[in-house]
């Protein structure tokens, strides 16, 4: 069984690498970085681990990518970053690299991969969106906009998959605030309680092999979920925003 798994360096990434690892996968780690990647294979067990530097904010890259790994089980759509400050203030080339990273190479990947996992009626693609794909998102608004990209793309093409009675799988990982470098990235610091990213790992691989669609980790999240669906968006952006706001 081979796993790929993009943004695999760290944080939410690696540890999924590792807890994959733990049972027995064939691993391809995709990241940017290569040190990190390097580093990130000799802290893992397995005989059959393939490091893959790569910028998925490239589109031909995502393509590249698939042409050069091939015959894949699990697909992990990990990879993105996020971005802080208002929106008339904030980096527009930055904002167009996001959208590229956390949407364009998801879309490019989970298609390409999707349509050799229907042919062999076979295979599971995990993509990680997040809580803030279900809400708006002052203050980080290219960031929340991706995740609800991911979030509806993938409930969607499950509705397919289920219509055409495939037995292809989809997850659909909704974290909140974890413990990795997105923080430094973003350029934020999260007041908010927050999840280790091995908590978050081991408890979304084992929904994943479970079946499990929507994984949801933390019980705190799941109860801001379901807020966030009765919740008017009107209240729920100046909750956001007032969140939001303590990360300066």
């Amino acid at each position: 069984m081979k796993a790929l798994i993009t943004g695999a360096s760290s944080g939410i990434g690696l540890d999924m690498a590792r807890e994959l690892d733990k049972r027995g996968y064939d691993l391809v780690l995709v990241s940017r970085d290569k040190e990190k990647l390097e580093k990130a294979k000799e802290k893992l067990k397995g005989k059959n681990i393939e490091i893959v530097p790569m910028d998925l904010e490239n589109q031909e890259n995502c393509k590249r990518l698939y042409k050069m790994v091939q015959d894949i089980d699990i697909l992990i759509n990990n990879a993105g970053f996020g971005t802080f400050g208002n929106f008339i203030e904030t980096d527009l080339d930055k904002e167009i690299s996001l959208i590229n990273t956390n949407i364009t190479a998801v879309h490019i990947l989970t298609k390409l991969y999707l349509k050799d996992m229907v042919k062999k009626n076979r295979g599971h693609i995990v993509n990680v969106a997040s809580i803030a794909g279900f809400m708006p998102g002052t203050l980080m608004e290219s960031y929340y906009a991706s995740k609800a990209y991911v979030v509806r793309l993938t409930e969607g093409i499950r509705a397919e998959l289920k219509k055409a009675k495939s037995n292809v799988k989809l997850s659909l990982l909704c974290p909140g605030p974890v413990d990795t470098n997105f923080n430094k990235v973003a350029g934020v610091k999260f007041n908010l309680y927050s999840l280790s990213s091995e908590k978050v790992a081991k408890y979304a691989i084992k929904k994943m092999l479970k079946g499990k669609f929507m994984i949801v980790p933390g019980i705190h999240i799941k109860i801001l979920r379901i807020l966030s669906k009765i919740s008017p968006n009107n209240i729920t952006s100046k909750c956001v925003y007032l969140m939001q706001e303590r990360k300066r």
